[in-house]
């Protein structure tokens, strides 16, 4: 039987490329998928080369499993300009498609990668245009293949189309730059970037992203029912959950914070300094805090308010009463510039955000209110009235400093000790690190703190309960040894601190 298979290999492998791509085909069930190439036909793509590029796309489509209800494939190609060779309601047969990737004339001009994104992101992949709705949650997959380096923007607009969901391949071919095809594509980078030596091999692309949909098929057909992500391995699957959430015994659902009953108003900084690609890392990053959130009416109730030289509420306290429903509408904020008010962005929080009409409970109730400030650079307004005034309030604020952020400020923002109330990033591109720190603070269960109200400071089950939970804590900062090993450090001089005062009392 294992001759046979090694066979069978051997006469796959000898076969052209195309006729590779047509065997493995129909043993992929892929859909439904909305899938959109976008081709490079600019003057550096030679005419051999684009008739390679021409047949790869050919070579994929027996691959795919076509139809109105299940994959839909729209063909865009561009230069300095960009031109839709067919859209995603076009055909619903391969051999449709087939016809129309043969009568393709390449536009042969510059390379407007930039623009080509943006039109997949405003066009290709609208309804009007064939693609499904958003609240089908059928997946969007653009697959661009380049040969040369960019000559508009593209960074920005990619992060934008990333951010509606679509999930982006970079295909570079011989003359291709990386930098360029890294900042287009989707995470985890290696999973989504290829680079080919010559268009000759471009069918190994082929073959990998046919084998990647084939991947994506089993969570597609089947109620897996993950809260957050549904991974396919062979024949199985298995649920992911946000980094800083752990995955639950019922193996879908992910922790959240038990004690979660808490007001929440982020502040983020939307200065020029910030620009557009690391604004859309902010509302990302975001949602990530929102994703250990217990987000309800009568448990975590969170808001949004955005700065630079003027302040804009994005939503308030009381407008959302799930986590799906607040990381929309982070996601629809849009990037303000300007100048950085820090101070004028406080006050508005304590005179403004906390008050009943913005949706916070009141006193009466005891809800922890909480701000979080996001800046990344000094403020140019004084800060000191308006951070003083939000902890006479009763206001715990945490301050997340990103590159140029100033320690000073963010210390005088956030609540004391401020080891427990600031964070620091060098870049934004690694906030994702902070997360772990601001569960902890956020959580109150996550903390060495917790869970450890002791009977009695004596009792010797107390004791061995209090030390392996410690114990615990500062194993779990080995993985991010600097700031979190200090926070953890300090929790636990507060509560032996805490522990020594209890036993003097009972003196």
């Amino acid at each position: 039987m294992r001759g046979l298979l090694c066979w069978l290999m051997l006469l796959l492998l000898l076969q052209p490329w195309e006729t590779q791509l047509q065997l493995t085909g129909p043993r992929c069930h892929t859909g439904p998928l909305d899938l959109v190439f976008v081709i490079d036909s600019s003057r550096s793509v030679r005419p051999f080369e684009f008739e390679t590029m021409r047949q790869f796309l050919m070579g994929l489509l027996p691959g795919l499993n076509v139809g109105p209800n299940a994959t839909r494939v729209g063909v865009i190609q561009y230069s300095s300009q960009v031109q839709s060779v067919f859209p995603l309601r076009a055909f619903s047969r391969r051999e449709d498609m087939e016809r129309a990737i043969r009568d393709l004339v390449p536009l042969a001009q510059g390379t407007m990668t930039g623009l080509a994104i943006q039109y997949a992101m405003n066009v290709a992949f609208s309804v009007a245009e064939g693609a499904r709705p958003p609240e089908e949650r059928v997946p969007r997959v653009a697959v661009i293949v380049t040969d040369g380096r960019p000559q508009d923007r593209v960074a920005e607009v990619a992060a934008q189309a990333r951010a509606r969901g679509i999930e982006i391949y970079a295909v570079g071919v011989q003359r291709a730059d990386v930098g360029s095809l890294r900042a287009m594509a989707s995470p985890p980078l290696d999973e989504h970037v290829f680079l080919v030596e010559s268009f000759d091999l471009i069918q190994e692309f082929g073959l990998q992203f046919q084998s990647r949909l084939c991947v994506r098929d089993l969570c597609n057909g089947v109620d897996h029912g993950c809260e957050f992500q549904c991974v396919s391995e062979g024949l199985s699957y298995r649920c992911l959950c946000p980094e800083g959430r752990q995955l639950q015994a019922d193996g879908k659902s992910c922790n959240r914070c038990r004690e979660g009953h808490v007001d929440l108003v982020l502040l983020v900084d939307g200065s020029k300094s910030v620009r557009p690609q690391n604004f859309e890392l902010v509302k990302r990053f975001v949602n990530q805090i929102v994703d250990f959130l217990d987000v309800s009416p009568e448990g975590t109730r969170v808001g949004l308010v955005q700065f630079s030289s003027r302040v804009r509420t994005e939503f308030p306290l009381g407008r959302y009463g799930t986590a799906a429903e607040v990381k929309q509408a982070v996601l629809a904020v849009e990037y303000m510039e300007r100048g950085t008010m820090t101070g004028l962005a406080l006050r508005h929080m304590v005179e403004h955000s906390f008050s009943e009409a913005q949706g916070a409970r009141p006193r009466a109730l005891n809800v922890p209110r909480v701000g979080l400030v996001f800046t990344d650079g000094r403020s140019q307004d004084d800060i000191s009235v308006w951070a003083a005034r939000a902890k006479e309030e009763g206001i715990v604020v945490y301050a997340v400093g990103v590159g140029k952020a100033v320690e000073a400020e963010l210390r005088e923002i956030a609540s004391e000790p401020a080891e427990l109330h600031v964070s620091y990033a060098p870049d934004f591109g690694t906030m994702t690190h902070l997360l772990e720190n601001l569960r902890g603070s956020i959580c109150p269960e996550e903390g060495i703190s917790a869970g450890t109200e002791l009977r009695s400071p004596c009792e010797c089950e107390s004791l061995v309960e209090f030390q392996g939970r410690t114990l615990g804590a500062l194993e779990r900062t080995s993985a991010n040894p600097n700031g979190l090993l200090n926070r953890s450090l300090a929790q636990l001089t507060a509560r032996l601190e805490d522990l020594e005062n209890q036993l003097a009392n009972q003196k």
